[in-house]
C-alpha cells in the first residue's frame, strides 16, 4: 500500500510539473545557456515548492492553505510581475553576457527565482486537496504517514520530470552557437512576459 501511494504520487508529480509553463521555458532556456546543472537546479525549485503545497494540504493544515489561498491576488501579482521582469530582461540578455550573469546569479538565485514563482500560485493547495480525497487520505492523524508518502513520490516524479527534461534539452544544447541563442533568449523572455502578463490579467 506504501509502494502504490510512493507510485501514484510520481504520477502526480510527473502530471504538474510535465506541462511546458513559465517554469519550463526558464528550465529549456538556463540549460541551453548555462548547462544541465543550472535548468535542474531550476526545476528543483519548482519541485519543492510543489512538495510543500502537498505537505500543507496533505496534513490537513487548513489554516495556511486559507491564509495562501486567501491571499492569491497578492501573490499572483507578486509572481506575474516577476515574470514580466524574467522576461523583459531574457529578452534583452545577449549570449555574451550570459556568463557573467550565470556567476552573479549562481545555482542559488536560479532555484529561489523558480521556487518563487511556484509559491506565488496557492491554488496548487488546492488541486493537492482534491487529488489526496481522490485517493483516500484524509487529514486524520492515522493518515499522516500516507499523506508523507505521497508527497515523497510528488516530490520524486517532478525531480525525476526536470532531471529529465535538462538532460534532453542539454543533449541539443551544443547545436546552439551564439546566434541561435540571441533566438532563444528573445523568444524565451517574449513567452515568459506573455505568461506574467496573463498572472496580471487574472
Amino acid at each position: 500500500m506504501d509502494l502504490g501511494f510512493f507510485v501514484k504520487g510520481m504520477i502526480i508529480g510527473l502530471s504538474i510539473a510535465a506541462p511546458v509553463g513559465p517554469i519550463g521555458v526558464l528550465c529549456i532556456r538556463r540549460t541551453l545557456a548555462e548547462g544541465r546543472l543550472a535548468g535542474f537546479v531550476s526545476g528543483m525549485g519548482a519541485a519543492t515548492a510543489d512538495a510543500a503545497y502537498g505537505m500543507i494540504a496533505g496534513f490537513g493544515l487548513t489554516s495556511i492553505a486559507s491564509f495562501l489561498v486567501g491571499q492569491q491576488s497578492w501573490l499572483r501579482l507578486i509572481g506575474g510581475l516577476f515574470l514580466c521582469y524574467l522576461g523583459f530582461k531574457t529578452f534583452l540578455t545577449r549570449p555574451s553576457d550570459e556568463t557573467i550573469a550565470s556567476k552573479k546569479q549562481g545555482l542559488i538565485g536560479n532555484y529561489f527565482s523558480t521556487l518563487l514563482l511556484t509559491i506565488t500560485n496557492p491554488m496548487t493547495i488546492i488541486s493537492f486537496a482534491a487529488v489526496f480525497a481522490g485517493l483516500g487520505v484524509g487529514t486524520s492523524q492515522r493518515d499522516y504517514q500516507s499523506s508523507l508518502i505521497l508527497v515523497t513520490g510528488v516530490f520524486s516524479g517532478s525531480v525525476l520530470w526536470w532531471l529529465t527534461l535538462s538532460t534532453v534539452v542539454n543533449s541539443f544544447g551544443k547545436r546552439f552557437n551564439s546566434q541561435r541563442l540571441v533566438w532563444v533568449n528573445k523568444v524565451s523572455g517574449i513567452v515568459i512576459f506573455i505568461f506574467g502578463c496573463i498572472a496580471l490579467i487574472h
